[in-house]
């Protein structure tokens, strides 16, 4: 079993290879989610997490995404992982989520957001992500009893049809509102 700390510094990782490999134009490449760009996508991944933290009493500097996306990025992961590192018995509470230990918090909702946008900023850079069979299949097995609560969010979009036959990475992006064959 990872512990939340553990998982965070892989999925980061992964992810901070796609932005550091991104070119200052490729910011402004279209992202598979409607409207949005690869900056866009860093951006969401650095901004909610830092409000959703104030639920535990955490408060981090806001981080100019615009203006230096890697450079933003990499102190934001190192600002989580240090929550991660030392949780310190802390609680975050959330009127959505309700109390949880802040690291179990972070594991849950934002590591899997990095992990799961990691297949976005993939994508929109033109490459091709690799989530992982297992971890997309169990992760589809997970969502499927609460669909209608996670439609209901607002935060997926409707469910794109995909093969019976398709990778359990692209059934996850379809039953996300993501089209697996999207390209820039």
């Amino acid at each position: 079993m990872t512990s939340p700390a553990q998982q965070h510094v892989a999925d980061a990782a992964r992810f901070t290879e796609l932005v550091s490999s991104a070119a200052p134009g490729d910011w402004a490449r279209p992202a598979p989610v409607a409207g949005w760009t690869a900056l866009d996508v860093v951006r969401h991944l650095v901004e909610w997490p830092r409000g959703f933290l104030r639920g535990a009493g955490i408060e981090l500097p806001a981080l100019a995404v615009a203006a230096d996306p890697a450079g933003a990025w990499k102190q934001h992961v190192a600002d989580i992982q240090a929550v991660l590192d030392h949780p310190a018995g802390r609680v975050l509470s959330n009127p959505h989520t309700g109390d949880r230990p802040v690291d179990a918090a972070l594991d849950q909702f934002y590591t899997a957001d990095i992990w799961l946008h990691s297949w976005d900023l993939a994508k929109a850079l033109g490459r091709e992500p690799e989530l992982g069979e297992e971890r997309c299949a169990e992760a589809l097995t997970a969502m499927r009893p609460m669909e209608q609560v996670l439609r209901d969010s607002g935060q997926f979009g409707p469910a794109v049809p995909v093969d019976d036959s398709a990778s359990a990475q692209d059934k996850l992006m379809g039953f996300l509102g993501r089209d697996p064959a999207w390209r820039p």
